[in-house]
This record gives C-alpha cells, structure tokens and sequence, in this order.
C-alpha cells in the first residue's frame, strides 16, 4: 500500500482528512438540523445550530477544549456579531427615542434594574461580591445576536419587534462600557494605577466611536454611488465592515461597539433608507451559521455540573429584573403590560456578547475568569436553548408572528 500511495503522490499515508472537511461537514449538519428543527417542530433554525454545537462540545471540540478561547473560532465569532450588530444599529431611530423619552427610560431601566437584581441576588445566595458583580456585569447587555436573527425569521413586526431591536442595541452598549469599568477596576486593584485604570475605557470607548464614525461615512459615500441591489456592492459594504473590525482587534478597542455604532450613525445621518440582503448575503449567512455553531459549542461538561444550578438562578433574577422595569414603565412608554411581558422575554437571550466580553477577561485576568467560568459558560449554553424559543413565544404573545406572510407583503 505504501508503494501505491507514493505512485498516487499521497502527501500522507494514511490519508487525513483536514480541518477544512470538517468544518464544511459541521456546515451541512447544521444547516440539515435547522431545517429539521424549523420544518418538524416549528423551532427557529438557530436552534438546531446551537445543537450542533453543544454535540461538538460533548465530543470535546468545543471554543474552550483547550482552556482558552481558540482564537479562530473566536475570530468566527467576532466577525459574525460585526454583520449582526451592523444591521441592528442600522434599525435604531435616534428621533424616535428623543421623542419617546420614556422608551429611553426604559432601556436604562431595564438593563440596570437586572444589574442589581441579579448582583444583589447573587450575593444572597452567598456568591463572593466581586464574582456577583462579574456575573451582571457580563450578563448585561442581551444577544443582538439571537434577537435579531430570530425576529427575521419569523418576519416580526410591530411595537414589540422594534422596541426589542433598540433597547437590545442599546443595552449592548450600557454592557460594554460597564464591562470597560470592571476592566479598569479589576486593573486597579491589581496595580494600583488610577490613570492606567481611567485611560483605557475611555481610550476604548472614544477610539470605537471615531472607528464607527468613519465606517458609517465610508459607507455612505460608497452606497451613495453604488446600487445596493448588486451583489459586488453588498461585497464591499461587507468588506468594509471587516477592515473597520480588524482596525478594532489590532488597536485594542471594541469590536462589539464599531459596527453597532456605526449602523445607528449610518441610520441616522442619512435620509436615504438603506436596504441590503440580509446578513449581507450568502458570505455573511456562512458566517451567521457558524457563529451559533461556535457559541453552541462554548460550554464543558465541567463547567455545567459545577454552574448549572447558579446559572440558572442568574438567569431567573435578570428575567425578573427585566420584567419589573419594562412591565413598570410599559403603559408610560405606550406599550400594554402584555406587551411589556412580551418584550422582557425577548430581550433575555444572552450568548455571543457575553461570550466575547468574557473572553476578555479570560485574557487579561484569567484568575478571575476561572471562577467565572462554570456560571457564566452554563449560561451560555442554556440560553443557546432556550433564548430563541423565548423570543419566538414572545413575539406570539405580542401577536407579532407573521410565518406566512412574505417580504413583500404589507402589514396589515
């Protein structure tokens, strides 16, 4: 057989199949389960590529198989929720929330009433103060990633749907900046250095706004010039969305606040609405497809028999905190209290933000993220189930399930 294959010029005997095989396979699997779930059982297709993920994971192939975050994955990851993001803040309305002062209030109320719910709530179930406070600090902001995904799928449109896309984009930015503060203070508390700890967040946070600035006007100026319709057009809008990324990863600053930032600039500084494919197309849909194949895939088994238990009360308590400050501000803000439920349910899934803002953590203080670990990954893993069906049974709560309508047709 070796004389065979070094006729055939085999490179390796016996042959090997590469990562490239396996990852196109997992490709087919979850395209295949999402079908199944979506088709048999009336799920969202995020569900079944969560599955396949957390069967990865079981297998021991998980994002954390080795300890840290595999940077490729992580990779995956980031440039996923960049297209997400993009598309979420490009849906926010500035004047609609400078209108609706009360909408404002509630995105603040609902993001820092779960805050202290679940801190407070942890630390009487005798959680150490700095790993509660970790634990709502990390499980702020919900996942644009889930919601947005989700309600395109289901077609949803409404009071509930839009309220969902802006207090998501919004909540997400309350998230990191308030992730950037825990940096600083973790930083503080190990060096002692006040400047060191006040310069980064806000270095962080001003470099992505003129990051996100100068995407949206690059933009703009692109699309004022090309017809959105042509597929080479989506291409490039994609492309830039990627290098303002890479310019975020190599300087050190927030690539879940650059293209969510600069979407809502591009929605908001432009009178021309802007319509493109969504996920911008068959690349950015492979990448949406497998970011929830690698978030699925976010958990051990370790991890789950350590932190379920917590996890799961975590989980509860930033429910109830979401459901007392929407339900309480919901006929304020010109939602029903029904309306008010349905909105709090939507806004609980949690997964790739999280998973990124942990991951920082991990690298800059991975003594902190050890413990963090079991809560925060079994978390993860349970709202990778759990948040779309949620966010699906909401929006039917809000009478905003449209599954037989088609893009074309109007709302009536």
């Amino acid at each position: 057989m070796n004389d065979l294959a070094n006729f055939l010029q085999f490179t390796t005997w016996p042959p090997r199949l590469d990562w490239l095989f396996w990852a196109s396979l997992t490709m087919v699997a979850a395209g295949l389960l999402g079908e199944l779930v979506n088709r048999r059982l009336g799920l969202p297709r995020v569900v079944g590529y969560s599955v396949v993920g957390m069967l990865l994971a079981a297998l021991g192939h998980g994002i954390f198989a080795k300890g840290a975050m595999d940077p490729r994955l992580r990779l995956v990851v980031d440039l996923a929720l960049a297209l997400l993001l993009f598309e979420m803040g490009s849906r926010v309305h500035l004047r609609w929330l400078r209108n609706n002062k009360a909408l404002l209030w509630s995105s603040a109320a609902e993001a820092f009433v779960s805050f202290g719910v679940v801190g407070y709530g942890l630390i009487l179930l005798n959680v150490p103060p700095l790993m509660a406070l970790s634990c709502a600090v990390l499980t702020m902001a919900s996942s644009a990633a889930v919601i947005g995904r989700v309600g395109s799928e289901l077609k949803a449109a409404g009071q509930v749907s839009e309220r969902m896309a802006a207090l998501a984009a919004l909540n997400t930015i309350y998230g990191v900046l308030a992730h950037k503060l825990m940096m600083g203070w973790l930083q503080l508390d190990q060096r002692g250095d006040w400047l060191e700890a006040i310069a980064q967040p806000l270095y962080a946070f001003i470099g992505s706004i003129i990051v996100a600035i100068i995407l949206a006007r690059l933009t703009a100026w692109l699309m004022r010039r090309l017809d959105l319709r042509n597929e080479n057009s989506v291409l490039m809008l994609l492309g830039l969305v990627l290098v303002a990324l890479s310019v975020a990863r190599v300087f050190n600053l927030s690539t879940l606040l650059v293209p969510l930032l600069a979407g809502m600039v591009l929605r908001n500084t432009t009178e021309r609405p802007w319509v493109w494919p969504r996920h911008f197309g068959t690349a950015g849909g492979v990448l949406v497809l497998m970011f929830f194949v690698v978030v699925g895939s976010a958990w051990t088994l370790q991890a789950l028999a350590t932190g379920a238990v917590l996890a799961l009360a975590l989980l509860l308590l930033r429910l109830l905190g979401k459901t007392l400050a929407l339900v309480g501000l919901a006929r304020v803000s010109g939602i029903d209290a029904r309306q008010g439920i349905a909105l709090a349910v939507c806004l609980s899934p949690l997964s790739g933000t999280t998973l990124v803002l942990y991951s920082e953590v991990q690298m800059r203080h991975p003594d902190i993220a050890a413990v963090l670990a079991p809560v925060i990954l079994s978390t993860i893993a349970l709202m990778e189930l759990v948040g779309p069906i949620a966010v699906q049974w909401a929006l039917r709560l809000a009478g905003e399930h449209q599954p037989h309508t088609t893009h074309s047709e109007p709302k009536r």
